[in-house]
Order: C-alpha cells, then sequence, then structure tokens
C-alpha cells in the first residue's frame, strides 16, 4: 500500500516551521456553534500569517464527538471552507482525531474527503497502552500523513517513554509529532526516541509545550541517531496559546528562526520576552487551578477582543476559575505585543461580515 504523502507546498511549510494555531470552537449562550464567529476566528488566524490551523484538536473540545453535540463534521467542514476561500495551498491543514482505532479511522476518512493534510492523533484513550497507540497511527496513517502529541498528563495525556516516541517516529507515514507534556525530561526523551528512529530527518518536531515556548524554539537537543550525533530543533509551534496572539506568534516564530541562523538581537530579544509568554500563558491556562479554566481561559481572552461573544464550552461545568478574567485583561494591559489587540480591533468587523 502506497504511504501517504504530503502536498509539496504543506510539506515545505511542516518542514520550515510554522505557527499552527489549535483552534477553538465558538459557540452561542445556546451552546450551539456561533458559524459567524467560527469563521471570524478562522480568518483572524489566516490573516495573521499561521502557517497551518489544527481543528478538531483539545482547544477545539474532544465533545465536539458526543452524540448529543454531533459536531466534528460541521466544525471541520468549516475550517475547510474558509480555508479554500483563502487560496493560500502553503497553510498546512490538520485535523485531530481521537478515540479506538475504529473511531480514529473514521475520522480520519472524514478528514481524507474534507481536504485536510493530515491527522493529530490524540493520546488521551481510556484503557489505551502504548502498543494500541501505535497500531492506531499505523491504521491511520493508512489514509493520510500523521503527527504525534505527547499530551500533559495534568488533562489525560498518558506517559510515553523514549521507546514509544522512537517505534512512533518510524511509522513511514509519520511526518511531525508535536511535544506537550509540559515537562523538559519527557521533552528530552521525545525528540531523543525521533532521533533514535533514524526518521528525524522526514520528522519535524513541533513545541506544544505552552509554558516553555521560546525555551523550546531556542533550545539545541544534541542527541545520537544511526547515523550519529545529530542536533535537532523544534521548528515550529501547534500550540493552544498561540490560539490567542497569532499574528504575535508568528512574528516571535520569525525571530527564533533568526536567532537559530546566528542573529544575536534577535536571540536577545527572545530572551526577554521568554517569561513574559509564560506570564500571558499562566493567565490563559489556568495552571494554578490545575488547567480547570484553559479552554475557557483561550475564550476569554477572545471574547476580550471582541471575536467571541461568550466563553461557553459545551461542558457546562467547563468555565474560568475565580480571579482569572481579572489576569487575562492584567497581561493584556502588561505585553501589548503579545495580543494582537489592534491588530484585531482593525479587521474585526470585516472577519466577522
Amino acid at each position: 500500500m502506497a504511504i501517504p504523502q504530503l502536498r509539496d507546498a504543506a510539506a515545505r511549510t511542516l518542514a520550515r516551521g510554522a505557527v499552527i494555531p489549535a483552534h477553538p470552537l465558538a459557540l452561542t449562550a445556546q451552546r450551539r456553534m456561533d458559524e459567524r464567529r467560527q469563521r471570524a476566528l478562522t480568518r483572524y488566524y489566516l490573516a495573521a500569517g499561521a502557517g497551518g490551523l489544527a481543528v478538531g484538536v483539545h482547544t477545539t473540545q474532544f465533545e465536539i464527538r458526543d452524540p448529543q453535540h454531533a459536531l466534528i463534521e460541521p466544525v471541520l467542514a468549516l475550517a475547510a471552507e474558509e480555508l479554500d476561500a483563502h487560496h493560500d495551498p502553503d497553510v498546512v491543514r490538520i485535523a485531530g482525531v481521537a478515540g479506538d482505532v475504529r473511531q480514529a479511522v473514521a475520522e480520519a476518512e472524514l478528514a481524507l474527503e474534507l481536504g485536510y493534510d493530515a491527522v493529530l492523533v490524540s493520546p488521551r484513550v481510556p484503557g489505551a497502552d502504548p502498543s494500541m497507540l501505535l497500531d492506531r497511527a499505523r491504521a491511520v496513517g493508512e489514509l493520510l500523513p500523521v503527527i504525534g502529541f505527547y499530551l500533559q498528563s495534568a488533562i489525560g495525556g498518558p506517559v510515553l517513554d523514549r521507546g514509544f516516541w522512537r517505534e512512533f517516529a518510524a511509522i513511514p507515514s509519520v511526518v511531525a509529532v508535536k511535544a506537550a507534556p509540559f515537562d523538559r525530561y519527557r521533552t528530552l526523551e521525545l525528540v531523543r526516541g525521533v532521533a533514535e528512529s533514524g526518521r528525524a530527518n522526514e520528522v519535524a518536531l513541533y513545541t506544544g509545550n505552552d509554558d516553555a515556548i521560546v525555551s523550546d524554539l531556542m533550545s539545541e537537543f544534541h542527541v545520537a541517531s544511526p547515523q550519529g550525533p545529530r542536533t535537532l530543533r523544534f521548528a515550529g509551534g501547534l500550540l493552544g496559546q498561540w490560539a490567542v496572539g497569532t499574528r504575535a506568534a508568528v512574528e516571535l516564530l520569525e525571530r527564533a528562526h533568526r536567532s537559530a541562523a546566528g542573529d544575536a538581537d534577535a536571540r536577545a530579544s527572545l530572551l526577554r520576552q521568554s517569561v513574559d509568554l509564560v506570564d500571558v500563558n499562566q493567565a490563559v491556562f489556568d495552571p494554578g487551578n490545575d488547567f480547570r479554566g484553559v479552554i475557557a481561559g483561550v475564550h476569554e481572552m477572545l471574547r476580550q477582543q471582541g471575536l467571541l461573544e461568550g466563553i461557553w464550552c459545551l461542558d457546562p461545568h467547563e468555565t474560568l476559575s475565580p480571579g482569572q478574567a481579572e489576569e487575562i485583561a492584567r497581561v493584556r494591559t502588561a505585553y501589548p505585543e503579545l495580543n494582537d489587540d489592534d491588530f484585531i480591533s482593525q479587521h474585526l468587523d470585516e472577519w466577522l461580515r
């Protein structure tokens, strides 16, 4: 069977490194999809210069798959329509898939039908062991290229060792891996596993460590591979944090690439901004309350900026923690260069049209 291949333009973008926001879900007060604002979000990300979109992932809410909501197809289809209208072949289209092998394959078939380039496989599968996760990736990889996902354990991700990532990266259809364990040791184990697979030249590394974005983008990983010692870097980020401040994120990633090429001014600028971005993230992601307000926090930032009408989630119990809205307002004021307020205010009406 032929190995699914990325479109040439998408492959170049993924390898070069891109800002890929994890797309939120716009809802009405009745917890139905707000199509107008959902489209506006996609238009914002594309206008901001995002190199890809990840739709149907954790930030989109896993509950879109529940029968009472039945939103996975409408959400994926709406984003695909806006991507088609954008007419930029360089933008990578990524669909999240979840569940056991049967469910993940069905969702990958839907993504293929809707024109997505690759699938991001969620590791949060109740009762699944690493062997099952590998079998599922192989099955999905018969349909579309695959992006791996190391999800932090605080929100249900399993601990996956270096051996798992070595086997995962060895799957021929794997084109990238998102590291989001929020743990430096586990991040290093993932990178070492990819290197040991012998496919480091074919598997792009993307940070999903929202608490260490700049650190990841500036890091060099000196690791062993079958071809000898290697130095690996994160090419870009696939992040819930980059669902806000997306235009600022594009500029930050460009500086990270300049820094990696030896630009001392870019490096100094990134170092100055590194902790500022962590401060923004702590307000949005709510780590002080075990990330209970993470999705609502993304919504609240976008609500304060006018892109969303409210912070409603499909799970009515999923909401902001006490004081979180005030923290988000604080970091918007403290770090205007990271939040896109001016850019959004200039274009909001056209995106909502």
